[in-house]
């Protein structure tokens, strides 16, 4: 077997067996008291829909605090004293306990998201996904949100699919996240091209698996934080899944 098979085998395998697991808690900060709200998404949807909006140029594990954060300081999680809010309020939020780098755009999008889900599903965000509709049709609503692009559209579907286990009818629609550590890891192991565009690594991921491209999304992401790091000088070849097979196409 050639070698780029034999990543594609791994990372597939490894996929598969994170998809297949039983229902799980995901690991969204350190923060116990944040993971615990995050993943009551029946309680609380509207915590996860808000966490995935703010997913921009900060660490991952501040990201989601900040619905967490948002709320302490409201001393509420109820989706009624949210909507209350108006913009001005929201962004005031924002700017005061520095929730995000920045918070007026966040803000703003995080305002606007609560009108949305007011709404378009009637103060229940969980109405974006439990219909079990086309996975297709969840990213599409995902994308409706003001800051959400291509990267947090399939990020929030596939937390949904493979952790909350929420039933789709398929998953052929959710791609990979174009995270910098999926990016990495795509280029250096040779399955796309060095300077490959990031449309490129989306159709590998569908060649790869056409019928869930995004479950190639978490073994790349974990591989790219732990071992394939950005500083060549802290990447951990002969700790990786992929190190024996690797083409370590270091840029």
């Amino acid at each position: 077997m050639e070698q780029t098979d034999k990543i594609i085998e791994i990372l597939v395998n490894e996929g598969d067996k994170l998809f297949n697991a039983g229902k799980k808690e995901h690991s969204f900060t350190n923060n116990l008291q944040a993971n615990e709200l995050l993943n009551n998404y029946k309680e609380y949807p509207h915590a996860f829909v808000l966490g995935c909006i703010m997913d921009r140029q900060i660490h991952a594990k501040a990201t989601w605090l900040i619905p967490f954060k948002f709320f302490n300081k409201l001393n509420t999680c109820e989706f009624s004293d949210l909507v209350a809010l108006n913009e001005e309020e929201v962004i005031e939020i924002f700017k005061k306990e520095s929730l995000h780098r920045f918070y007026n755009k966040m803000g703003k999008n995080f305002y606007f998201a609560i009108q949305k889900i007011n709404k378009d599903y009637d103060k229940d965000a969980s109405k974006i996904w439990d219909d079990k509709p086309q996975s297709a049709k969840i990213v599409r609503r995902f994308l409706e949100f003001e800051g959400v692009g291509q990267k947090i559209a399939n990020m929030s579907a596939n937390i949904l699919a493979r952790d909350f286990k929420i039933p789709m009818t398929d998953y052929h629609s959710i791609d990979i996240s174009l995270d910098r550590h999926v990016i990495r890891v795509f280029k250096r192991t040779g399955l796309v091209r060095k300077d490959a565009k990031n449309e490129e690594i989306i159709y590998r991921a569908r060649e790869i698996k056409p019928e869930y491209p995004g479950v190639l999304d978490l073994p790349c992401f974990n591989i790219g934080q732990n071992w394939c790091k950005s500083n060549v000088n802290e990447i951990k070849c002969n700790e990786c899944l992929l190190g024996e097979y690797c083409h370590r196409i270091i840029n």
